[in-house]
């Protein structure tokens, strides 16, 4: 897929089909998030791949907006040490976001789909992934072929029109 055609293509999938995500394509979109920008290449994540059955449903768990994260055939966790101030805090979550992106940009081109939950049960999620307690499990990304419809770039999005959010020189 075309960058262009793989932006376009890129929806939350929270619904996937049970065909397995090779390793090589799992590795490949961790690789894209491994190459997203971060503040002073901090490089502060680390991001664990998950394709066991009995931990993605324990997974689904820890937010409730993770529902999905059940049924994926594999989630990729986000995690970053405990910040040490508001600044980092805000700079870390500025990288997961690029992060985060790129995952979804990389499994778009694949035909991939991806959806996104937070975490909020930090203790759950940590016991589950062996994440040490000075680290949090900021994302946790479902990523699956999408079980309603194939990828393909949206000719209309649901999107406020360009006009009403691009602004030029000024408000």
């Amino acid at each position: 897929m075309e960058t262009w055609d793989a932006i376009r293509a890129r929806r939350n999938v929270r619904s996937y089909r049970p065909d397995p995500v090779s390793d090589a394509d799992l590795d490949r979109i961790v690789e894209a998030a491994r190459r997203a920008p971060s503040a002073s290449n901090r490089q502060h994540w680390d991001f664990v791949i998950v394709t066991d059955r009995d931990q993605l449903t324990e997974l689904s768990t820890v937010w409730q907006g993770a529902r999905h994260i059940a049924d994926a055939p594999a989630a990729i966790a986000l995690v970053v040490p405990q910040p040490a101030g508001d600044r980092n805090r805000m700079i870390d979550q500025y990288d997961l976001g690029q992060a985060t992106y790129a995952i979804a940009l990389a499994a778009a081109d694949l035909g991939i789909g991806t959806g996104h939950s937070s975490v909020s049960d930090q203790d759950r999620a940590r016991a589950i992934l062996g994440v040490p307690n000075d680290h949090i499990v900021a994302y946790l990304l479902g990523v699956g072929y999408p079980a309603d419809r194939p990828l393909r770039p949206i000719a209309r999005p649901n999107r406020r029109p360009f006009g009403e959010v691009v602004h030029r020189g000024t408000w």
